[in-house]
């Protein structure tokens, strides 16, 4: 059966991740490179190994074979097909083999692509490279098993627990039919059918595989102790395709969340949420203060952290996801996989903690900071908030794990503390961000700092009062509308100032000036165009906590509510089955804008009657200046036919969107390979032939 050749081979891929490291080791001991190319080989064919066994699982899903536990339990007859694909992610089990097919596909990529560049740390990447792969394929085997028999954990309990009962016991349940094979499944759960949701895990978990790789490399420069300049250029440039897919990962997320869970908002500070941001804002602090290392030679030890920490908090919030560590609407159910994940994360920490003691003096930074006003102090500043926020994060999210450790309850912060503590950490990032690109390398001059703002400043003041004089009177808004506004002036200034340069030296027009501009610096505009991303969202962000309006009430047919300039008016509900076993409860409202009609809405409650699962599906008249956000929460269906909404007014909430499709763009500039560095790649590997020949024997 498909379900045996699935199995056969990620138990060979398992296998093979623990040749892996024995092979380098090995190598590097002896001084025999074949052995540590035999370890890299065999991390690279874990990937069609795992990819092979991912096939066979969608394969079973698309032949409704129910007789494996995980298609019975995620998948039904009559469920579209494209659902029964994306069932793969749909369940523990086979998110934790989709999680494996990216991670074994990452690390592959990673020993083709920098074997050569990289030679003299890559039998100790091999190694830690190994460490994490062996830990989740053994999770696939042994814990969470796609391909076990229906009935199977629920007679034994999990793989572990039949391989210690023995082995026959073991590949009896794997490979044997059961006697009574279920007609149909249960079904895919409700919340994961929304399209955003087929993008989305795969988005975060390509972000959470990705950012293994720059650390085995920084881990493999530790271990090995080479500090130069190849290692930091290859960490950022992983780190940077990590970062993009787990940006992408958390916008796709606010936006399913703001269509399926009736949140009324793009973010709520859920623990699972926020375990996803952590490693986000932790990578997003490396890339900035990793290029103070290759200008500087400064934070070497700090850049380090920074990479370990964010693969620690990936496997932190792969716990909190998988193990039910703090309660969360995206977490999975509680499993003993926790134990083991908590397990494997202690063991990293200390491996980490160790190396980076044992190169204590070799990671002290060879330049100090000179001036309080200069660039390298503006990153140092930057890193300070980004973790500053990361701290407030992750004291919040992670609360209730001691105080019901404890008190035997957990006890909860909510979006509040959140928003009071991060606020203000926010706006000086955002202020940073304008005037960070004014400073200079060593010493940044005040008179320099004072013209270059002194119009920008003019411009943000002269924009408040005119917020002002049209009715803005919160003064933490105009505060943060001031602040935005005058760090987009300056960052656009930064583009228009150097096209400028161009015109007037080659004579290009100023469209032809811009895209060569950016072409032969990727990396530095990409950057800049990031930000102007961020502060297109800066300013959704602040309308929305500041001005968002809120009600709830109970309507009768015909009755109407007012909000603002809006008015609604509810015209009855309706109920109706719908596809793969929903039953459908739509209500009919109608909404008007100072008097005038604008759109008929139809929000809707989903009920799943296979698992009597609810969903809610709110729906929205959406502006570029505000959405008339409804939800319907409850439909008592009397004779007078009244229902309960909770209605949602979100002013500017789609420039949260748009900013996020500028942010997009940027990263995907800054990532893209730049030819005139690939030149400089390729002369320093001449230059490290010696270091490489000592490390492998060649």
């Amino acid at each position: 059966m498909l379900a045996n050749l699935g199995f056969t081979a990620l138990f060979i891929a398992f296998l093979a991740a623990i040749y892996a490291p024995i092979a380098a080791y090995y190598g590097v001991r002896k001084k025999e490179s074949r052995w540590v190319e035999s370890g890299r080989n065999a991390l690279i064919i874990i990937f069609p190994l795992v990819a092979l066994a991912c096939i066979t699982l969608i394969f079973s899903l698309l032949r409704d074979d129910f007789s494996i536990e995980y298609v019975w339990s995620v998948s039904s007859r009559d469920m579209p097909t494209y659902l029964k694909v994306t069932a793969l992610w749909g369940g523990q089990a086979g998110s934790i083999l989709f999680f494996n097919l990216l991670l074994s596909g990452f690390t592959a990529a990673a020993m083709i692509r920098s074997w050569a560049n990289e030679r003299a740390i890559m039998p100790y990447a091999v190694i830690v490279a190994s460490f994490t792969l062996v830990f989740f394929l053994g999770l696939s085997l042994l814990t969470e098993n796609p391909f076990a028999r229906v009935g199977a954990l629920a007679a034994e309990g999990t793989g572990l627990a039949l391989l210690v009962n023995g082995p026959i016991t073991y590949v009896k349940n794997l490979f044997v039919q059961p006697q009574m094979i279920p007609s149909d499944g249960n079904g895919l759960n409700p919340l994961l059918r929304h399209p955003g949701m087929i993008i989305h895990p795969p988005m975060l978990y390509l972000g959470y595989t990705g950012f293994t790789i720059p650390f085995i490399f920084a881990m493999g420069a530790l271990i090995a102790g080479k500090f130069d300049e190849g290692w930091t250029r290859t960490t950022r440039r992983w780190t940077l395709i990590a970062w993009l897919f787990l940006s992408l990962g958390l916008i796709l997320g606010g936006r399913w969340a703001y269509d399926v869970l009736g949140w009324g908002g793009y973010w709520a500070w859920d623990p699972v949420e926020n375990s996803s941001l952590l490693p986000w804002l932790t990578g997003t602090a490396f890339l900035h203060s990793v290029i103070i290392q290759e200008k500087r030679h400064m934070f070497k030890g700090w850049n380090v952290i920074m990479v370990i920490s964010t693969y620690l908090l990936v496997i932190l919030g792969t716990l909190n996801v998988r193990g039910g560590l703090v309660s969360s609407v995206h977490s999975f159910a509680q499993s003993s996989i926790g134990w083991f994940m908590l397990a494997f994360l202690s063991f990293m920490l200390f491996f980490s903690i160790y190396w980076v003691y044992q190169r204590r003096e070799q990671l002290r930074s060879e330049n100090q900071i000179e001036s309080f006003l200069s660039r390298e102090s503006a990153f140092m500043l930057n890193n300070f908030l980004f973790l500053s926020i990361a701290a407030v994060t992750f004291l919040g999210t992670y609360f209730p794990v001691p105080t019901e450790l404890f008190t035997g309850q957990q006890v909860t912060v909510g979006a509040p503390f959140y928003e009071k503590v991060n606020g203000p950490l926010f706006a000086a990032l955002l202020l940073l961000m304008g005037v960070a690109p004014l400073t200079m390398w060593f010493r940044t001059s005040i008179r320099w700092l004072k013209r270059m703002t002194l119009g920008p400043i003019v411009a943000s003041t002269l924009t408040i009062i005119l917020l002002f004089i049209f009715g803005v009177r919160n003064w933490i808004a105009l505060l943060g509308f001031w602040i935005v506004t005058f760090a987009a002036i300056l960052t656009l200034f930064e583009f228009v100032r150097a096209a400028f340069v161009r015109v007037r030296s080659k004579g290009e027009s100023p469209i032809k000036a811009l895209m060569a501009l950016i072409s032969r610096n990727r990396r530095r505009y990409g950057g800049y165009t990031i930000h102007l991303g961020v502060l297109i969202m800066a300013f959704g962000i602040i309308a929305v906590e500041l001005y968002q309006q809120e009600t709830q009430i109970r309507l009768t047919r015909g009755e109407s509510v007012a909000i603002e300039d809006f008015s609604m008016t509810f015209r009855g509900v309706e109920r109706f089955p719908g596809a793969d076993d929903l039953i459908i409860t739509e209500a009919t409202v109608d909404v008007f804008k100072n008097g005038g009609f604008v759109r008929t809405l139809n929000p809707q409650t989903e009920l799943y009657t296979r698992t009597r699962q609810p969903m809610t599906i709110p729906d929205a008249r959406s502006t570029i200046t505000e959405d008339f956000y409804v939800i319907l929460v409850n439909w008592e269906g009397t004779t007078d036919d009244a229902a309960t909404f909770r209605i949602f007014l979100n002013p500017l909430i789609n420039w949260v969107w748009a900013g996020a499709f500028v942010f997009i763009a940027g990263t995907m500039i800054a990532a893209w390979p730049d030819p005139a560095e690939e030149k400089v790649i390729a002369g320093s590997r001449s230059r490290r032939r010696v270091a490489v020949t000592g490390a492998t024997g060649d």
